[in-house]
């Protein structure tokens, strides 16, 4: 794995050091590209792992989250243990987040949150459903792959708005 990560990086490095040879391209800006693509090229499930982590953790930092004894959290614990306790081998870790949106959402660690306003509007059957499937991204690697679309759609604005001109400004 770490030779394909390494013909990857040379291969765009080479090519983008050939082409900041021609008029308007920034070259700062293509080596910058070359390194989006190796990400989305080569993200690993640890770089997946991490990057949830941290997401996950700013979230709950910046939302306030039902106490273990609230009848939300508890109600959530109940529909939980219906669902597992993990995914595909990943811990998971409910929480409720007390909000008036309706929202719920899984990430690829295991993080799995739910809106006190999807479960105020929502019986228990429902946001089992709702839960249910939000696991079932993470199941299937979409958190990756998303991820993935991420770095490569970025790398692409970089390598359009490194040559200048009308490129530059379609893609900003």
């Amino acid at each position: 794995m770490k030779s394909y990560r390494f013909a990857i990086t040379v291969s765009a490095c080479a090519l983008f050091a050939a082409c900041s040879n021609v008029g308007n391209v920034d070259p700062s800006a293509l080596i910058k590209s070359g390194q989006m693509a190796t990400q989305a090229a080569t993200l690993s499930d640890a770089d997946v792992r991490a990057l949830t982590d941290k997401s996950c953790a700013q979230l709950d930092s910046e939302n306030k989250i039902a106490a273990a004894n609230s009848n939300y959290q508890k109600r959530l614990n109940k529909i939980a243990a219906q669902l597992g306790d993990n995914i595909n081998g990943t811990p998971v870790n409910y929480k409720v987040y007390m909000t008036k949106d309706v929202n719920a959402w899984a990430m690829a660690n295991g993080c799995v949150r739910v809106y006190s306003g999807l479960m105020d509007m929502m019986n228990d059957n429902e946001v089992r459903g709702v839960v249910g499937h939000e696991m079932g991204h993470v199941a299937l690697g979409h958190t990756r792959k998303a991820m993935q679309v991420a770095y490569a759609t970025s790398a692409a604005r970089s390598v359009a708005s490194s040559a200048g001109g009308v490129a530059a400004m379609l893609s900003t």
